[in-house]
C-alpha cells in the first residue's frame, strides 16, 4: 500500500530517496500540466515544474506538515508561473508550425478554452484550472491563493456563470 503525502515526507526528511523518486512520480505530470496553462512554451513548462520540485526538496528538512502537502506543492508552483508571466509580460506571436490533422483539433480546443479562460479574472481562471483541471478541494485552492475558503467558492461560481454566458 503506499505512503500518504505526509509519511512520504517524513521518510524523505529522514533520507529515503526512493520516497523522494515517489513523491516526484505522484506529483510531476499534474504540476507540468498546471504549470503548462500558464506557459506558451513546452520548455518553459518543464522548467518551471523542475523548480517547483528543486524548491520543495530545498526546503523539505523545515517543511511543516500544516495543510495539505498539495497545495503547497500548487502554491509554489503557482508563484513560480507568476513570476515567469511578470517577466514575459509581452508574448511572441505563436509561430506557423504545421500541424498535423489529427492534433489540428487538440489545438483548436486548446485555443478555444484559453479564450473563454481569458474572459475570466485572474483569480477566477486560477480557481478554475485549480478546481477543475487539478481536482483541488476548495479548501486547498484557499490555501494555495491565500483567500477564503468561501471565497474561492464564490469565484468559481461567478467565473461558471460567465463561461456559461459565453457559451450560449
Amino acid at each position: 500500500m503506499p505512503l500518504n503525502d505526509n509519511k512520504l515526507i517524513l521518510q524523505i526528511q529522514r533520507g529515503n530517496k526512493r520516497c523522494a523518486d515517489e513523491l516526484v512520480e505522484r506529483y510531476y505530470s499534474a504540476v507540468l500540466r498546471y504549470c503548462s496553462w500558464h506557459c506558451y512554451h513546452a520548455d518553459r513548462a518543464e522548467d518551471l515544474t523542475q523548480e517547483t520540485f528543486l524548491r520543495v526538496f530545498r526546503d523539505i528538512y523545515i517543511y511543516e506538515q500544516k495543510g495539505s502537502f498539495k497545495a503547497y506543492l500548487y502554491t509554489i508552483a503557482h508563484h513560480l508561473c507568476i513570476d515567469e508571466n511578470r517577466k514575459h509580460i509581452t508574448s511572441e506571436l505563436d509561430k506557423d508550425l504545421p500541424i498535423e490533422d489529427d492534433r489540428l483539433q487538440q489545438v483548436e480546443d486548446r485555443e478555444q478554452i484559453k479564450h473563454l479562460l481569458k474572459l475570466l479574472t485572474p483569480v477566477q481562471r486560477e480557481v478554475i484550472l485549480l478546481h477543475c483541471g487539478e481536482q483541488l478541494s476548495f479548501r486547498e485552492i484557499a490555501q494555495i491563493l491565500d483567500i477564503p475558503a468561501r471565497t474561492a467558492q464564490s469565484r468559481f461560481r461567478a467565473a461558471i456563470t460567465i463561461l456559461r454566458k459565453e457559451k450560449k
